[in-house]
């Protein structure tokens, strides 16, 4: 007679950690939807807490603040910007075509974004500008705009003349300054703004004749 096969049996642990993550996600989607339709101001945390249909107390244990909350899915949006860069990168082309088309896809994310982009996008520029380069959520995208330009001054159309961690500053800088402008000033002509930024770009990174690598540019 053939031995049944033995049962497996789930572990606890894994079952509760399955548990707490799908409650984390449902207040993450909760709370995602709440902003879309009304604008981050205007929802509260009970009204998040009823839609996800957990008590205070559960939301509390997942977020300690509502910071938090905006912190995750401020970082969700930081994933989507470094989501746009790799797909810029994979088309291929030269660094100038490259960022052209990453503004103008930002640009895009932006315009539908709704009313809750633009606590986002604040959120998102204080994770990468009000934290050194060194710290994990900057670092990533100054890693990324970094990798466009290796591969531009490999390429022979980026130039070599200073450190590429010093252009890529340039580069997030550029584009933190256009996020703040959109944020401060009514009315500001975004897409316009982001196209002509990504060409200053473009002819500043530009490879020129009798610019060729300095001592600055061997350490990158």
């Amino acid at each position: 007679m053939a031995k049944a096969a033995p049962r497996l049996i789930a572990d606890p642990a894994s079952r509760r950690e399955r548990r707490v993550r799908e409650v984390h996600e449902r207040i993450l989607g909760a709370a995602t939807e709440l902003f879309a339709a009304r604008g981050v101001e205007s929802v509260k945390v009970d009204e998040i807490c009823d839609a996800a249909d957990i008590a205070q107390k559960t939301f509390f244990n997942h977020f300690p603040t509502r910071q938090h909350l905006m912190s995750e899915i401020a970082e969700s949006f930081l994933q989507t910007l470094l989501a746009l860069l790799e797909a810029v990168r994979r088309e291929g082309g030269t660094t100038a075509q490259q960022l052209e088309r990453f503004f103008a896809l930002v640009a895009t994310e932006v315009e539908r974004g709704g009313p809750m982009q633009r606590s986002f996008v604040m959120e998102v520029i204080r994770l990468v500008h009000d934290m050194p380069p060194d710290v994990e959520q900057s670092r990533r995208l100054y890693e990324a705009f970094g990798e466009l330009l290796r591969a531009g001054v490999r390429a022979g159309d980026t130039t070599t003349a200073y450190p590429v961690a010093v252009l890529s500053e340039v580069v997030v800088g550029t584009f933190v300054t256009l996020m703040l402008n959109w944020l401060g000033i009514e009315g500001y002509p975004f897409r316009a703004r982001a196209t002509a930024m990504a060409r200053f770009l473009a002819d500043a990174l530009r490879a020129r004749r009798g610019l060729g690598p300095t001592r600055r540019s061997i350490s990158r």
